[in-house]
């Protein structure tokens, strides 16, 4: 017993002594936290930048020949398929334009086949790109998100991840690699990725194959239907985005009124 009799007050002492030390032993010191919180924003910080490295140098800068790519494809004969979706699927994760990649498939099988090609191909990407993201970010962000909050995405996520996926197919002017990439990060599950992508995909995947197939004949019925097509997914795209910022929106304000504890706060006065 640490309280007693004044004259136990050196056993007292030492047992003031005994607390104190473990108090500075438990692991949970000031500066411990922030330390830790640090190298989990570097290291996102650092896949950030590289992801942004690679997209300049892929899409921008456009390192990569695709023309050569596809000409060492269509000489591997009845094999070209297949070696079109793994090829494509890599290319894809090191954010070589996906419209490029579907026309080279309409190109290279024509309109039915290509279009199974490229959907290979884009849920190919997905899986890659999300793995990869999941490997790199997804115990980082959990760290600076809090226990809580993370929990909270996993649940939503669990219920809505597959349409989340979906929906960011129909947005016009995302890149899906990069979109992956942050699903990966975040906790998606392949299974979700992969079908996701590939009924997401379907539309632009049949709008640019088909263009691909058709690019000697732009004034075909095939060619107005890829343009008709993609119009209608485009503006699917934007209303899905506009109404999903508005429930997040809404969620954040429920949120706030109902005074929902702050994870990182309540980590902080612990």
């Amino acid at each position: 017993m640490c309280g007693g009799a004044p004259g136990r007050l050196s056993r007292s002492g030492g047992c003031g002594r005994i607390a104190v030390s473990m108090a500075d032993n438990d692991g949970s010191s000031p500066t411990s936290r922030p330390r830790s919180r640090r190298s989990h924003i570097v290291r996102l910080g650092v896949f950030a930048g590289f992801l942004l490295g690679m997209f300049y140098l892929v899409a921008v800068a456009r390192v990569i020949d695709v023309e050569e790519m596809r000409r060492a494809v269509s000489a591997t004969g009845p094999a070209a398929p297949l070696t079109y979706v793994v090829v494509s699927a890599v290319l894809g994760a090191l954010f070589v334009p996906g419209s490029i990649l579907a026309a080279g498939s309409g190109m290279l099988f024509g309109p039915v086949l290509g279009i199974f090609v490229t959907l290979g191909a884009a849920v190919g990407t997905a899986v890659v790109a999300s793995r990869i993201g999941r490997r790199a970010g997804r115990d980082s962000a959990r760290a600076l998100l809090g226990t809580k909050r993370a929990d909270s995405i996993d649940a939503l996520i669990e219920r809505r991840g597959l349409w989340a996926v979906v929906g960011q197919r129909f947005i016009p002017g995302i890149s899906d690699a990069l979109a992956s990439y942050a699903f990966g990060a975040f906790g998606v599950p392949l299974w979700q990725m992969a079908i996701g992508s590939f009924i997401g995909s379907a539309p632009r995947a049949f709008a640019y194959t088909a263009l691909g197939a058709s690019i000697k004949n732009l004034s075909s019925p095939l060619a107005y239907s890829a343009i008709a097509v993609w119009c209608v997914s485009a503006v699917v795209g934007a209303f899905a985005a506009r109404r999903g910022y508005q429930r997040w929106r809404g969620h954040a304000r429920r949120g706030r009124d109902s005074g929902m504890p702050d994870p990182d706060r309540e980590a902080g006065t612990c």
